[in-house]
């Protein structure tokens, strides 16, 4: 089995079987999933996001999983909006039946690989691909892919992780290789685990001074215990906002698919050089890369 199959069986086995993962959470403004969304794309509150999508004629969620960031792209435009569609490589069914449950209109979610051919879909003035790229197997490829759907003058929001510490990129990888081969039930059980140590460091609510450490990529401050293991040592995800099964899916999330490429600032800026678009927001945060910008 290549490995792109074992990251469609990965995300296929996540959606199929967690069909509503965050999905209420996203849209709710005062959830940890929503915030990050909008700080991230520099949108200091939703009013500031729905501005921005004032206008938007056509808007792609591209690799939408389960339609939770369809849905939320479809809150906040403009009802003249003509669609907010999505497309996905393994879970556009699941998309579909949660866009249609909870009863929005004017979306359409598509079967489609973001490496291969994407005339179908047409053109956009907004696109967003995030958490997606990085699982593609060649997210330079993907993102360039994207924008050839963009029409001129619209913009494209992409987010892929960033290196890690060095101790955490060994410890995840080290875990990745251990549980590739694993059907989606026992990649699970070791993802409960790691679960596990994450709710236990979060409940000790321990913060302390740490020295900064060069080598090992520690930053000098003040750290929470469990963030200090989760930026510089493992992802070992927890919040208590969440129940603890989807806490381990989203560890798994982390775990099983093995495209999972990591960037730089610099390497993500040169994509959108290359592609002649002009870079309008940056934002580096300990887990990723978020950058947007315009088809001039």
């Amino acid at each position: 089995m290549k490995t792109t199959d074992k990251t469609k069986r990965s995300f296929s086995d996540k959606w199929h079987k967690n069909r509503d993962l965050a999905f209420s959470e996203t849209l709710r403004e005062d959830s940890d999933f929503h915030r990050w969304i909008l700080e991230r794309n520099g949108f200091e509150t939703p009013a500031a996001l729905r501005e921005h999508l004032a206008g938007r004629k056509r808007i792609l969620d591209a690799g939408c999983g389960n339609g939770r960031v369809t849905a939320l792209l479809r809150e906040y435009s403009d009802p003249e909006t003509t669609e907010v569609a999505g497309v996905d490589l393994t879970a556009a069914d699941v998309a579909e039946e949660n866009l249609r449950s909870a009863g929005y209109e004017n979306c359409a979610v598509h079967s489609g690989d973001l490496l291969g051919d994407l005339e179908f879909l047409g053109e956009f003035d907004f696109i967003y691909c995030q958490e997606v790229l990085h699982h593609t197997g060649d997210a330079r490829a993907g993102f360039l892919n994207l924008v050839g759907r963009l029409q001129k003058g619209g913009e494209i929001a992409i987010y892929v992780y960033k290196e890690k510490a060095p101790v955490r990129e060994f410890v995840d990888d080290f875990i990745r290789e251990e549980i590739e081969n694993m059907p989606y039930e026992e990649a699970m059980a070791v993802c409960e685990q790691v679960t596990e140590l994450g709710r236990r460091l979060s409940e000790l609510k321990v913060e302390f001074e740490a020295p900064q450490v060069d080598v090992l990529g520690i930053e000098e401050g003040r750290h929470d215990i469990q963030r200090f293991f989760y930026h510089f040592f493992m992802k070992c995800y927890w919040n208590p906002q969440l129940s603890f099964k989807d806490n381990a899916v989203i560890n798994y999330d982390w775990y099983h698919p093995q495209d999972c490429t990591r960037h730089t600032l610099e390497e993500v800026l040169g994509w959108f050089d290359e592609a002649g678009l002009d870079v309008v927001h940056r934002n580096v945060d300990p887990y990723g890369i978020t950058v947007r910008g315009t088809k001039a």
